[in-house]
């Protein structure tokens, strides 16, 4: 089993950024592949990005790069999400996954493991 434990949400004002984190812990050698998802009201889930634990290699949804950034710390067991000029269009619950596959991958159907999400709202 993989616990994922998502934080870091909050209110922001639009322009402004946030960091997310998503703790890992359980069987994590097990686990290659991790990603962020989003989810707003009404709306279909949607892939943020995603990151190999191990290499670092990323993927990014076309809409979202060059304002959010992927990261993870393999030390500290934990994955970043930095969104920076955030907008109104950004406000959604966040999820953190995880997967056994080797390379980054967008598609949520292959994440095995799903934290419980953080909130993020963005005023304008």
């Amino acid at each position: 089993q993989v616990q994922l434990v998502e934080s870091g949400g909050g209110l922001v004002q639009a322009g402004g950024s946030l960091r997310l984190s998503c703790a890992v812990s359980g069987r994590i050698f097990s686990m290659h592949t991790m990603g962020w998802f989003r989810q707003a009201p009404g709306k279909e889930r949607e892939s943020v990005a995603a990151i190999s634990w191990s290499g670092g290699s990323t993927d990014y949804a076309d809409s979202l790069k060059g304002r959010f950034i992927i990261s993870r710390d393999a030390a500290k067991n934990t994955l970043y999400l930095e969104m920076n000029s955030l907008q109104s269009e950004d406000t959604a619950v966040y999820y953190c996954a995880a997967s056994r596959l080797a390379f980054p991958t967008l598609n949520p159907r292959v994440y095995e493991y799903w934290g419980q999400g953080t909130q993020v709202t963005v005023s304008s």
